[in-house]
């Protein structure tokens, strides 16, 4: 005699699977430093992938191959890193009289508060003060973060390098794990994690060498120093999710304010970054980062503020990559279809529940219209 198999109550099922939510958000909240840079690794391997390839089919050895695509990269990295520091090199020159001219500003706005909300100077002095205390605390925050993306320089090669050079046992073993009837689908989901991640990464590097031009052309032609500079600087704070578009305005606004007399200049920057985002977010995102990653917009916003409070800025950028591969796995797999329909960006036209309501409705219509074609018979 078969055994029956009980069936949970909903509430102990959803229980379970919020308690193993909990769980797995703790330990990745609690190794973090360990799990973001083999996270970046990945995704980074991923991108090389292709190029170690094509360099195997021509004949070089595998170690050679993945030297010589990490040599490529570095010094596209490197490249990128040199002109931002020549043009922060210029910036920092001409430091000394943008801070007298910035004091000046702070000084008339000081005294334009004082006389219109009967604020005094010292008070406000005092609570700059304050401001200045509170932010050391943030500074040595930042200065811990640039000696983590330190040592994060230093271990990322080395992940990516090891990654590439065990890829075929690694895939080995995803296939190993599953049985044999699941090796198409298991092939099918790391070919199209690959290619997806690809798609996405690809598109976001495109759109931000899109945007830091159409930065750098829009301050260039309202006469905004270090254009160049603050361009390439809002293009990549562009890439962080929803915070880096409002400091990408922010900055080049207080260089002009500081730099130029009047409010003219800083308005026509909020109206020409306006205009840009309005074109990355209707036609270059759409087009360029989410061709292959289909997850709808409620759950972007959610899945990057939960990626930040996991992992900071690591969790902004890696949470959209991550959440499409959960996409690409759920669509694979027939008791997680819906899940993977909750993250997608096809709306349907209409609920199931109406559609359920309609049935029913023409059901009863149906036995009542055959319950009068009865009466009818029998009174006749």
């Amino acid at each position: 005699m078969k055994p029956v198999l009980k069936q949970y109550p909903f509430y102990i099922k959803s229980t379970v699977v919020l308690l193993g939510l909990m769980l797995f958000c703790i330990a990745l909240f609690t190794l973090k430093e360990i799990l973001a840079p083999i996270a970046f690794s990945m995704i980074i391997a991923i991108l090389l992938n292709p190029l170690v390839n094509k360099l195997q089919n021509k004949g070089m050895g595998k170690i050679l191959s993945i030297s010589l695509s990490l040599a490529l990269a570095f010094l596209i990295v490197a490249g990128i890193l040199y002109f931002i520091s020549s043009q922060v090199m210029n910036f920092g020159d001409n430091l000394p009289a943008l801070k007298v001219k910035f004091n000046e500003h702070l000084a008339q706005l000081q005294q334009w508060i004082a006389g219109n909300f009967n604020v005094s100077v010292p008070k406000q002095q005092e609570a700059l003060n304050d401001a200045l205390n509170n932010s050391k605390a943030l500074l040595g925050t930042a200065v811990g973060g640039l000696l983590g993306t330190i040592g994060l320089i230093v271990l990322i090669p080395i992940y990516v390098f090891l990654l590439l050079f065990y890829k075929t046992l690694i895939i080995n073993f995803f296939h190993e794990v599953f049985a044999e009837e699941n090796a198409a689908k298991v092939s099918e989901v790391l070919g199209e994690t690959k290619s997806a991640i690809q798609s996405y990464m690809v598109g976001l590097l495109l759109e931000a060498l899109v945007v830091a031009v159409m930065n750098s052309v829009a301050l260039l032609l309202l006469g905004v120093e270090y254009a160049i500079l603050l361009g390439v600087i809002g293009a990549l704070l562009n890439m962080l999710p929803y915070i880096g578009g409002i400091i990408a305005i922010a900055l080049p606004v207080i260089i002009a304010a500081v730099t130029k007399d009047g409010f003219t200049t800083p308005l026509l920057i909020v109206a020409a970054y306006t205009v840009i985002q309005f074109i990355d977010n209707n036609f270059l995102v759409p087009f360029l980062v989410s061709s292959r990653v289909k997850i709808n917009a409620f759950f972007s916003v959610v899945v990057v503020l939960l990626g930040g409070a996991l992992w900071g800025v690591a969790g902004m950028f890696l949470s959209i990559p991550f959440v499409a591969i959960l996409k690409i796995i759920f669509d694979r797999l027939p008791e997680m279809k819906p899940w993977g329909k909750l993250l997608g960006d096809e709306v349907p036209t209409r609920h199931k529940g109406e559609i359920w309501m309609r049935r029913q409705k023409r059901r009863q219509e149906k036995e009542s219209l055959s319950e009068k074609i009865v009466e009818s018979s029998e009174r006749k």
